[in-house]
């Protein structure tokens, strides 16, 4: 044979012949290459094939396309025991393909043959499982890396402050925001944060049961104390969330003052919404929705990855949007650093009131310098004041009833209840099949009642977290309505 003719009987031929070979049933398929023609030998395993030393004659071209010397029946049945040949030409191209088509076709039908029936696991035992211990050196480790970002927050936060406060170096502490998103964005991959911790204080405050993690106290706790006597040092240059907003921040424009106010209060129904959910047990959704901790942990869903790229593009052009607008511990933050007697202000003696300092900065932190009203406009201030004090126990009101028609939608993403709803479907047979939570609580033994009344339970637990949710937003909307109408 030549190179050609060699390559094709190691690349086409000896496969299938493998194939062939290995998967029909009851035969054995041997292949011969000889004077630039390959012999596929088709036998019976209990009968020795008859050793051929003579020529073969030469086939008419139906036959030596092998579609009537060798048919697709004549493999998938039992054979007499009788040897057929099947001559393939090698030297057209189109036989060539036409028979490997064939021999595909035979193959394919081959594996799906069953030569053994299925093995029957009825009276199977399931081994017990086994949990490894944690060994001295495992809670050694775990407990080295929670000293050591315990020790590093708090390290973090003494610089900022020191620089922002001592040194007025805002260079150190855009380089401190650029180690806080190394370290806390994708060396510990955005986990555990400040942010975060919300949901765990506000689930240990509720559920009795729930035992919360150390750091996460003192990641929620920590920056509080910091705001409350150095102001927002954390958001500053700690956050690595606020961090990979500043690295992007190319030229960020001013925003009205009164747009700002209004977007801002979406922090507070944020803050509200996720303290809801979490102190419920429902979701953790100010995690789940986190834009930039995929990019931390390079794995996200796609949407996720879009709303965390729209945040990042529309940080060019405005200063922190997530620090600003939805981020929920900067809601917290925001009052505390209000009564902070140390936090960084413009001192009054020294102002001009240029207002340069207004323009420069990006983020519209700086307030205008407060300017005594005429007497003549101070009547229609009081009057609009009035008027949102009445306001204030009709949207509290309002937002309680609007706020427990969240509350059977909300209940659907606490498991208890997504479990509950599912055993009862099954058992009036809206489903053909159980999923895995169903099978795994049947298994439990536990009756399906007890898991019906604490799932009853949830949903009253959530009525009333969503009818406290939607009172909050009516006290967010008025407070903001008075911040907007004094400015």
């Amino acid at each position: 044979m030549g190179v050609v003719q060699k390559m094709m009987h190691r690349m086409l031929a000896q496969p299938l012949a493998a194939v062939l070979k290995r998967k029909v049933r009851q035969h054995f398929v041997t292949m011969v290459a000889s004077h630039g023609k390959y012999w596929f030998l088709l036998s019976n395993p209990h009968h020795q094939p008859r050793r051929e030393t003579r020529a073969c004659p030469r086939l008419k071209p139906p036959q030596a396309a092998g579609l009537t010397v060798c048919p697709l029946s004549s493999i998938l049945c039992p054979l007499k025991h009788t040897l057929k040949w099947a001559k393939v030409p090698f030297s057209k191209p189109t036989t060539l393909i036409l028979a490997a088509v064939i021999l595909a076709v035979v193959a394919g039908s081959a594996l799906g043959v069953e030569r053994f029936p299925p093995p029957d696991f009825t009276d199977h035992q399931l081994p017990a499982g086994h949990t490894p211990q944690r060994t001295a050196a495992w809670h050694y480790t775990h407990a080295a890396g929670v000293v050591a970002d315990i020790v590093m927050l708090a390290l973090m936060l003494g610089l900022a402050t020191y620089f922002a406060h001592f040194l007025r170096w805002r260079r150190g502490l855009f380089v401190m925001a650029i180690i806080a998103l190394a370290y806390f964005g994708f060396w510990r991959n955005g986990c555990i944060c400040s942010i975060g911790a919300i949901q765990n204080v506000s689930l240990a405050l509720f559920d009795r049961d729930y035992a919360i993690p150390l750091m996460a106290v003192v990641f929620f706790v920590l920056p509080l104390v910091f705001a409350l006597f150095v102001g927002r040092t954390f958001c500053a240059a700690v956050c690595p969330l606020g961090a990979v907003q500043e690295l992007v921040a190319i030229r960020p424009v001013k925003v009205p003052a009164w747009l700002d106010q209004t977007l801002g209060l979406f922090r507070y129904i944020y803050l509200g919404l996720g303290v809801a959910l979490a102190a419920t047990g429902a979701a953790f959704i100010i995690c789940r929705y986190d834009p930039f901790v995929g990019f931390f942990r390079m794995s996200a869903s796609v949407d996720m990855l879009v709303f965390g790229g729209s945040l990042l593009l529309l940080s060019f052009l405005v200063g922190r949007p997530y620090c600003r607008y939805l981020c929920p511990y900067g809601a917290i933050l925001s009052p505390l650093a209000r009564l902070s007697k140390f936090r960084v202000s413009v001192t009054p003696d020294d102002c001009i009131e240029c207002r340069l300092c207004e323009d420069a900065c990006p983020y519209g932190a700086i307030r205008p310098p407060t300017v005594d009203r005429p007497p003549e406009t101070r009547p229609a201030g009081r009057r609009r004041l009035a008027a949102l004090i009445v306001l204030l126990p009709l949207l509290v009101c309002g937002g309680a009833l609007l706020g427990k028609q969240l509350a059977e939608p909300a209940a659907k993403l606490h498991p208890t209840v997504r479990l509950s709803e599912r055993l009862a479907a099954e058992r009036l047979g809206l489903f053909e099949v159980s999923d895995d939570a169903s099978d795994a609580f049947r298994n439990t033994g536990r009756p399906e009642s007890e898991l019906h009344a604490e799932a009853d339970q949830r949903r009253g637990d959530i009525r009333i977290a969503t009818a406290l949710f939607g009172a909050w937003v009516g006290l967010v909307i008025d407070a903001t309505s008075r911040s907007i109408i004094a400015t």
